[in-house]
């Protein structure tokens, strides 16, 4: 009688392992990008009140707010999500988000967007950037700020 073949040999689960392992040394870095970028996103919504705020202050009175009071937002540190420590309003209009120092991703912790206006004529244009002397990684930053 000829004996049938059950299971699999130790070579073919080997190569099973080596190749989820591969899949595993891709996606997971790719995974971690997703994750950095979706939480930058919350400060570019969280600064995207602000650029109301901003724009309506600048239309009214013709001028940058002086900063959050001004322009009629709450306090830089009560403006904070998830991710995000603040969001303040400088007195050229510029509005800047800061990152937490922790619970955040390794590539974002601690950084800055920043949303500067240009008014051109009486419309406002405003330029989405990284900020600080260790800017965020453009691949971090929402496809709607990359430069």
């Amino acid at each position: 009688m000829k004996k049938m073949q059950q299971g699999f040999t130790l070579i073919e689960l080997m190569i099973v392992v080596a190749i989820i392992g591969i899949l595993a040394a891709v996606a997971l870095p790719a995974y971690q990008d997703y994750t950095a970028r979706a939480q930058m996103a919350e400060a570019m919504t969280l600064a995207g009140g602000a650029r109301t705020a901003v724009t309506e202050f600048r239309t009214s009175e013709g001028d940058w707010p002086a900063g959050n009071t001004e322009a009629g937002l709450s306090p830089a540190t009560d403006i904070t999500g998830n991710y995000v420590a603040s969001v303040s309003v400088q007195a050229d209009g510029t509005i800047i988000a800061a990152m937490k120092g922790t619970g955040v991703s390794t590539g974002i912790r601690g950084k800055t967007l920043v949303l500067s206006p240009i008014s051109q004529a009486g419309a406002i244009t405003w330029v989405c950037k990284p900020g600080g002397d260790d800017p965020v990684d453009n691949k971090f930053v929402p496809t709607s700020c990359r430069s």
